[in-house]
């Protein structure tokens, strides 16, 4: 496999999203997305619910380099109806000896409970499926976010395991739930008209 199969930063358009590169113009609005304080923990961004996001000027960096990363995807997911930025959706962590990677997506406020995310998911999937040479594709959820848990498993992605109180958020352990999807998985569902 490719090592730097994601050198493409393509455009990905659905009925619903708009997956595209980000752009400098998108920092303070992916800043404003990451301080809401459900999107920190249902990420894993904070430990508690006292704590708050990046500052800007590191998100700033962190944005700004995206399109530099040929081993990794970073697509902001616009809504098409507004004409927003409301997220994100990110091909990383590639393990290229075993053609696979870490897919993740999150979504701010004004994005959430519209099927937004079941689409993107749905575009990523289809686009690193369809373009590059990868067989598994593998995410992490917090058992305390089932919406995302119904996302998943509707883009295809099954179950695999749990990792056990993986994570402390407020003094409480909470379970990582370990999900994939692979290649013919993807194919029979396609073929299917999924």
């Amino acid at each position: 496999m490719d090592s730097e199969p994601f050198r493409d930063k393509p455009t990905l358009t659905g009925e619903r999203v708009v997956l595209r590169p980000f752009g400098v113009d998108d920092v303070p609005i992916m800043a404003e997305i990451l301080a809401d304080p459900e999107l920190l923990r249902l990420t894993g961004s904070v430990h508690s619910s006292d704590e708050t996001g990046e500052p800007d000027d590191r998100l700033r960096q962190w944005y700004g380099t995206r399109q530099d990363h040929a081993d990794r995807l970073d697509l902001a997911l616009v809504d098409r109806a507004h004409d927003r930025l409301v997220g994100e959706v990110v091909l990383n962590e590639l393990d290229p000896d075993n053609d696979s990677c870490n897919i993740r997506i999150l979504i701010g406020p004004q994005g959430r409970d519209r099927g937004l995310g079941t689409e993107a998911m749905r575009l990523m999937v289809d686009h690193a499926f369809s373009s590059t040479d990868l067989y598994r594709l593998e995410l992490g959820v917090f058992a305390f976010n089932p919406r995302a848990v119904r996302v998943y498993e509707k883009v295809g992605f099954v179950v695999e395991g749990t990792r056990r109180a993986a994570f402390r958020f407020d003094d409480q352990r909470i379970d990582d739930v370990m999900m994939s999807i692979i290649r013919p998985e993807w194919v029979a569902a396609v073929d299917d008209g999924a």
